[in-house]
């Protein structure tokens, strides 16, 4: 469990306080917090739980979240507006509500239905620092639909600056119906401060210093060959050089549920189809249906900077390629000699089928720098298990056969 601090961290930031004690009202360095100073807003009260929080859900740039002991299952989606998220769910507006589920032993979340979960961490932030959630990357690879809700809030997976009260999240599985249980963490919550966003003219002179994308035969991909487009593009691999001649996996249309507590455990075969490798260049999507696909290039996340994936324009096609995004600072570099790593993708065409080609721009990923660096990045000192991914599915299935 925490118990405060991380051994031997000389590079620890403490959090401004006032002569009292209590959180200074000063400028604060802008950035996104690294793991060592959200140990410190635990300890200073800007992150508090219902339960002591495990030292696991500590990652380098960001916090995982739990669930609570209770699901509301929901008619629809919503946004609390004005309200608290608990007074919409008390007033029974429409009746809102349908069923109330106990998480305390499990249960099963249903395909296609919105769940709202209290999680266990809340929020007493200070003025300017602000929040963002994102699915976990298993989450994604499993189709769970999931999103953070606050009060008084017009916007989902954004916690304004200076958010005092609970945290709620919606999940709603998409391909599998899944059995979840309390403590359970689907998402992850990064706090910054002030403009944290490396523009792509910085990108670039980081790109030039030290390359951030590299192919499949460990060659930096060439400065002049990237697309800088208010983040770094990265595209499509429909070659199967590396995955046998598999290029992705195709959701079947009607499978058994998932337990997210069993790793290892489930035939892939009963959940996903394999995508061999095209007689050409390109591969349709069918509408509606969800892929695991995997990124032409690899990527590098240096320590002092954590980076996310976020679609690369609405009008370059409509396709969804980022349900879970964040990487964290080392992801892909761990102590330098790692080469890149590829990108699992997410992926489901909307409303129409949808052509893509070897290579094609699908998403862009947005680097932020940190405030300070981590005690630990990815793939150092921590079980990273997507450091050497190729194309994979979730932790919960067994590798697939030959």
């Amino acid at each position: 469990m925490l118990t405060g601090g991380v051994e031997g961290n000389p590079a620890r930031v403490p959090l401004p306080r006032d002569v009292e004690g209590n959180p200074a009202r000063v400028p604060l360095p802008t950035g996104v917090l690294p793991d060592h100073e959200l140990r410190a807003a635990v300890e200073g009260g800007w992150i508090s739980a219902r339960a002591p929080l495990a030292d696991a859900q500590f990652q380098p740039a960001s916090l995982d979240l739990r669930l609570g002991s209770v699901a509301y299952q929901l008619r629809a989606s919503f946004l609390p507006y004005r309200e608290s998220v608990q007074d919409r769910l008390d007033a029974g507006d429409g009746d809102l509500v349908i069923d109330r589920l106990s998480l305390a032993e499990g249960a099963t979340l249903q395909r296609g239905s919105v769940y709202l979960v209290p999680l266990q961490e809340s929020l007493a932030l200070p003025p300017g620092m602000r929040g963002r959630s994102n699915p976990k990357s298993t989450t994604g690879r499993l189709d769970i639909f999931t999103r953070v809700i606050t009060d008084r809030t017009p916007r989902f997976d954004e916690i304004a600056a200076g958010y005092r009260g609970g945290l709620y999240l919606e999940v709603s599985p998409q391909s599998f119906p899944v059995r979840v249980h309390a403590g359970a963490s689907l998402n992850q919550l990064r706090l910054l401060v002030g403009e944290s966003a490396a523009p792509d003219t910085a990108l670039r002179d980081l790109y030039a210093g030290s390359p951030l994308l590299y192919d499949d035969d460990d060659r930096p991909v060439p400065l002049e060959r990237a697309v800088f487009n208010d983040g770094l593009c990265m595209g499509v691999d429909l070659s199967g050089r590396t995955t046998g001649g598999i290029v992705g996996y195709r959701a079947h249309p009607n499978p058994p549920a998932v337990d997210l507590t069993r790793v290892g455990h489930y035939d892939p075969a009963e959940f996903w189809e394999p995508i061999k490798r095209p007689g050409r260049d390109a591969y349709i999507l069918e509408a509606n249906r969800f892929y695991i696909l995997v990124s032409k290039e690899r990527i590098r996340v240096p320590p002092d900077y954590a980076a996310e994936m976020v679609v690369y324009d609405a009008g370059a096609g409509e396709i969804r390629t980022h349900y879970a995004g964040f990487f964290d600072p080392g992801f892909g570099f761990g102590d330098g000699s790692v080469l890149g790593t590829k990108v699992v993708m997410e992926v489901r065409a909307r409303e129409v089928p949808f052509l893509v080609y070897d290579g094609q721009i699908s998403f862009k990923v947005w680097f932020e720098r940190l405030r300070s660096r981590p005690a630990r990045v990815y793939g150092v000192g921590l079980g990273s298990s997507y450091q050497h991914q190729t194309l994979s599915l979730s932790k919960h299935f067994r590798a697939p056969g030959p």
